[in-house]
């Protein structure tokens, strides 16, 4: 590790917490219906979009805003699913790519529509331009609006009182889109243009290299798809190789904008909470809580990267790994790059997470086994850690013989329970689909490796998916029947088994009254609570997975250092 690496990470750091305040009061006013800096352009807009669905704007039940949500999901699945099926047929499609397999354009489908973005193919070499532009792009948007939503509704559900709604699904979509999404990503695409990122509906081009053989060059409408890829935590390329292509990520300005786009949201989103329950110091001890884990996190990565490979150095090699990594970014922006995209449910990549050390490659795992609450996906990383806080406080009311309480509302064996569940369904779905896939002969013929590294492989694909992450370690073949569904399974499972009973939650909290505190009242502002909370997530997700990570990272680092390959 070095001086220069670590005052690029703290850069970072500040930098995204500069950008909290300001945008989190953003979209307070946006959500509460205030008048925002938008509100003249964007207002008769938002108006009109309501009167040509026919939606309105009145307040829905939870069970209501839940059906709205899947309805409008499955109606996006269908849509991305059939626009495959038929490339073939459709235009702008200059490459001449032939429709999408069944099975692949199942994952595929679920895979844009859950906010996961795995992809089981590469983009210049499967995809039509219109099929990333109409399908991928839209549902970069709408997937990553859906999680916004949900978490405005959760937010809701604590700041209200004595109330049996929690806001309208149609409007917290529209005007994440509209007001959110929509207008930042205008401005970052113009700014990846003006960087060297291709955007043209034009043919691929056709080069001579210097030793005089013919190359095709893809490009096509990427800066617009980047721009909703890294700022909706969506992380699908345009390309095979993600952001580690020249084309998606050119250089280290743009690599900084992309690192800042993936957090932005979500962690304003703490901010906005502050501000809808009255105390904006609740906001920054969430926060707080996820900065600790991201710390820990890159420190670990960072310090694994930069000590290198134990196997290598005995052969007389010195350094850090470099294997996989663009010499562009080195070895202090990928390790952060891989932390922060695990962190979020992004999945976007600058380096190939397969060639890190067991170590390193550790991190981005647990990121995701936590859940990615670590600041997390855009509203998804909200939401998922208001499930640890409910766990939490229970915990604390425990320890005092008290009933729990938070936000003045009192936390009771409907909560608990559903909380339980959002969280447990993700380690089931990871564990139980790689406890099949590795001795099902067929799903383990897609490894490229053998031993504790191969089982991390197959690991690492079932809790990308369940978790929405979407990267991969690089290892595996996951274009085949039985990863295609799989996968596609353990996304639906990681997005809407979390979701509703969220939104149970929301309803259930909105209908109850505020309880005053007193002194018996467990502050959850300051750092006692921030410890707690911290301490719930480490031991929740390392009870659950370390089994399955010592038999993958742990071993394989140990076999490293006494000098044993696989």
């Amino acid at each position: 590790m070095t001086i220069n690496g670590w005052i690029q990470i703290l850069l970072y750091c500040g930098i995204l917490v500069l950008l909290v305040k300001p945008l989190g009061g953003y979209m307070h006013r946006v959500f509460t219906g205030d008048r925002s800096l938008l509100s003249p352009v964007l207002g008769p807009v938002e108006r009109g979009l309501y009167r040509l669905a026919g939606t309105g704007d009145q307040e829905q039940h939870w069970t209501g805003y839940a059906a709205a949500m899947l309805l409008f999901n499955l109606a996006g699945f269908l849509a991305l699913y059939f626009l495959q099926r038929l490339q073939g047929g459709l235009p702008y499609n200059p490459a001449g790519m032939s429709a999408v397999e069944p099975g692949l354009a199942f994952n595929t489908a679920a895979s844009f529509m859950t906010n996961t973005n795995w992809q089981n193919y590469g983009g210049e070499s499967t995809m039509s331009y219109l099929v990333q532009m109409a399908g991928l792009t839209v549902q970069n948007f709408l997937s990553a609006a859906t999680g916004i939503a949900i978490a405005m509704a959760l937010i809701r559900g604590f700041a209200r009182a004595s109330g049996k709604s929690i806001g309208n699904f149609w409007v917290d979509m529209t005007r994440a889109t509209l007001y959110v999404l929509l207008p930042l990503c205008v401005v970052l695409t113009l700014v990846y243009v003006w960087l060297g990122m291709p955007q043209t509906l034009g043919a691929y081009v056709d080069a001579t290299t210097l030793e005089g053989a013919q190359q095709t060059i893809a490009v096509g409408p990427v800066a617009s798809q980047i721009a909703i890829k890294m700022l909706g935590t969506n992380g699908g390329g345009f390309f095979n190789a993600n952001a580690a292509h020249p084309f998606e990520n050119p250089d280290a300005i743009s690599n900084l904008i992309q690192m800042l786009s993936i957090f932005a949201i979500s962690a304003a989103l703490t901010n906005v909470f502050g501000r809808m329950v009255g105390n904006q110091r609740q906001g920054w001890a969430i926060l707080a809580a996820m900065g600790a884990l991201f710390i820990a996190g890159v420190a670990v990565c960072y310090w694994a990267e930069a000590a290198g490979n134990p196997l290598v150095h005995a052969l007389g090699i010195d350094g850090g790994n470099m294997e996989g990594k663009e010499t562009r970014f080195g070895i202090a922006l990928s390790a952060l790059f891989a932390v922060i995209t695990t962190a979020a449910s992004c999945g976007a990549v600058n380096a190939m997470h397969d060639s890190f050390t067991a170590l390193g490659g550790m991190i981005p795992l647990i990121n995701m086994q936590l859940g990615e609450v670590i600041v997390g996906g855009v509203g998804a990383g909200f939401y998922g850690i208001l499930m640890f806080i409910l766990i939490a406080v229970f915990v604390a009311g425990l320890m005092v013989g008290r009933t729990p309480e938070y936000l003045g509302k009192k936390i009771e064996a409907k909560e608990v329970k559903m909380a339980m569940l959002a969280i447990l369904c993700l380690p089931l779905a990871m564990l139980i689909f790689t406890a099949i896939a590795v001795v099902l002969p067929s799903a383990v013929a897609s490894i490229a490796n053998g031993g504790p590294h191969g089982f991390s492989e197959i690991l690492y694909a079932y809790t990308s998916a369940a978790a929405n992450n979407g990267s991969a370690f690089g290892g595996l073949t996951g274009n085949t029947p039985w990863y295609n569904i799989t996968l596609g399974l353990g996304m639906l499972i990681g997005r809407f088994l979390v979701i509703i009973p969220a939104l149970a939650i929301a309803g259930s909290l909105a209908a109850k009254k505020t309880v005053p505190a007193s002194a018996g009242t467990f502050p959850t502002d300051g750092p006692l609570f921030v410890g707690l909370l911290v301490g719930v997530i480490v031991i929740v997700g390392g009870l659950t997975f370390f089994p399955a990570l010592a038999v993958g990272p742990i071993v394989e680092h140990l076999a490293a250092i006494h000098g044993q390959t696989f």
